[in-house]
Parts: C-alpha cells; structure tokens; sequence
C-alpha cells in the first residue's frame, strides 16, 4: 500500500483528493493536516466522509510526516511549497505540490507574476510538470511533480496539438476562460460572496492572471516556438468547472476533417482527453478527470476556433495529482479515477 499523507487536506482541493484517495484501492491515508481544524475529526468538519475517513487532523510537520509517508500532496496556497519541500524531505517521500510553486522554470518569472519570494530555487531543476499527456516518461521517475494551474491544464491541452504539428502560428493566441467559483478557494472573500457573484459574469485579472506565464512556457517547451497569448479569465456563478474557448490563426490551409486528426494523432491513446464533434460542456466533467476538447473552423475568417473543457478541482488539481501519483508509482493512471460526472 502507499502511504500517502496530505497537508491542507480541508481546502477544496484537499477534499476532493481525500475523497479520491479515500476509495483507492492501493493507498492507505496515514496523515491529514489544517491549520485551521486541527485536532478535529475529518468527518465532523465534512459530513461526507462519516465512517469514510475519520482521521484526526494534525499540525503540519513536513519532516515528521515524511518519514511515515510515501507520497506527499501538497494543497497550499502559492508562496509555501518552497519553504517546505527540501531535500531531506524528498529523500524519505515523493512530494505532488498542487500549488504554483514549482511550476515555473524561471525564478525571476515566478516572482514577478507571484509578487512572492521563492525560497526552493535549488529543487526547481528537479520538478517535473505534471501534465501526464505530455510529460507521462518524466512523470514516472520524478520525486517532485509541479501540478499544472486548473486553467493551465485545459488551455494546454486544447491548444498543443496545433502548435506541436505547426498549424497555427505561435504568437497570436486568444485564450478566453470561464471558471466556477470554487477556483478561488475556499477562504472568504467579498467578491466570492454569493451575493457578488451570483446572476453575474465578470472577468478578472486581465492581462495579469498568474496562470499565462505557465501556459506560454509549457506550450513553447511543447512546440519549440515561443509562444505569446492574451489570456482572459472570467468568474461565471457555478461551483465547479472550466470552460475555455481559444482563437487560433492558422498557417496553412486545413480542413476540420485534417484538424479532428491532428487532435486523434495526440489522444486517441490518453484516457483522460475525450474528443467530440459538437461543443463541449463543464456538465460532462463535472467530478471527474476528464479533459473534453472539440474544433472549429471559421470558413468565413480562416480561424481555428478550439474549446476544452475540465472540471477545475479535479482534471484541474487533485484528479491530475493522483494520475501523477498513479504514474509515479508504477500503477495504471487510470486507478480510481475512472468515475462519470454527476448527472443531473
């Protein structure tokens, strides 16, 4: 069994992946911590997991921890992960941040757009990103894994089969993105208020939102070209899902039939990317660790026009950490994911 521990098991990451890892068949969940409950029960603070997971929460002791544990989930806000990981940590247990803080080559970039200071620049060769459909053979021997952003996983996925064959032209991307309102976390804030935020749509950190350097570096990595995008996030009143819509210019002549194939080329054989003809839906993978991803071709204007859609917590965040997990340990990542959305 791998022993598997999480630190911030009460936000709403953590909770989705306590309750993913709750009902795998090859973990045994031996420590859960919160700052703000510990000493409590799991199960008194969410109902959900009586007689599932009645662990007592701990006070966060990433040493400790990681001398009972084999694998470390890490569910933290940015700006943490880098003071907690070391290396003395990763020589007694594999670590998946779910944060920012790995996720990022380049020091300087991560500081600018995080406006924190990262203290783990030593460890930063060492993290892989944990994009399992692109990054699967890296996956497997990594000791530290970068989950991708939620917003980073579906634009990623939607996009890098036409920059990968060179369909499309590498510095003109429109990336429109809608999220639920669970993608801001659970601590309170005005604007996540649901009087704020409900019967309304806004978009929010334009031009600024952390998630576009993370795209532009893995989808240059992934093309070879260096990519440059306008990324536009949107808040819409649902608690879970994404949807994002990209505007693509082509550089070549391409039918959709040729496009649809492209896509085929990168995914028939990856189990978590469905690929469909009409557009896609956040219903559809809504609690599960799906990427549905669908193309269009505007006759009239030439664009291509590609739509991805996830569920944010999960394909998102601790759906795709427990892939990585599952890679990392030699399991079929398919292992206790395998889960259809919640309908209606």
């Amino acid at each position: 069994m791998i022993k598997a521990s999480i630190i911030g098991a009460t936000g709403y990451s953590g909770v989705v992946l306590a309750g993913i890892l709750s009902s795998h068949k090859d973990v045994e969940i031996v420590s859960l911590t919160s700052q703000s409950y510990k000493g409590q029960y799991y199960s008194d603070i969410y109902k959900n997991f009586k007689g599932v997971l009645d662990i007592k929460l701990e006070e966060e002791n990433i040493d400790e921890i990681s001398k009972k544990s084999d694998v470390i989930f890490l569910a933290l806000p940015h700006g943490i992960a880098s003071k907690k990981i070391t290396q003395d940590v990763l020589k007694q247990a594999k670590v998946i941040d779910l944060g920012a803080d790995f996720r990022l080559k380049n020091i300087t970039t991560y500081q600018a757009w995080y406006n924190t200071q990262h203290f783990g620049e030593n460890l930063l060769n060492k993290a892989i990103y944990g994009l399992p459909e692109w990054n699967k053979e890296q996956i497997k021997t990594a000791c530290l894994v970068a989950n991708p952003g939620c917003y980073a996983t579906a634009s990623i996925l939607t996009v890098a089969p036409l920059l990968k064959e060179g369909v499309i032209h590498s510095d003109d991307i429109i990336i429109d993105a809608k999220s639920g309102v669970s993608g801001a976390g659970r601590g309170l804030s005005i604007d996540t208020h649901f009087c704020e935020c409900n019967e309304t749509i806004k978009a929010y950190k334009v031009a600024t939102h952390r998630h576009t350097p993370e795209i532009e570096q893995v989808l240059s990595d992934i093309s070879g070209n260096n990519v440059l995008l306008n990324f536009t996030p949107h808040l819409v009143p649902m608690n879970r899902g994404i949807l994002i819509s990209a505007y693509l210019n082509s550089k070549k002549d391409i039918s959709i039939d040729e496009l649809k194939q492209v896509y085929k080329k990168y995914y028939l054989d990856k189990p978590f990317v469905r690929l469909f003809d009409d557009v896609v839906q956040t219903r559809w993978t809504k609690g599960t660790n799906y990427c549905d991803i669908s193309v269009f071709k505007d006759e009239r204007t030439g664009r291509i026009i590609a739509f991805g859609a996830i569920d944010n917590l999960y394909k998102g965040a601790s759906g795709q950490a427990v892939q990585n997990m599952n890679i990392m340990f030699g399991l079929d990542e398919k292992t206790s994911l395998q889960n259809t959305a919640v309908f209606p």
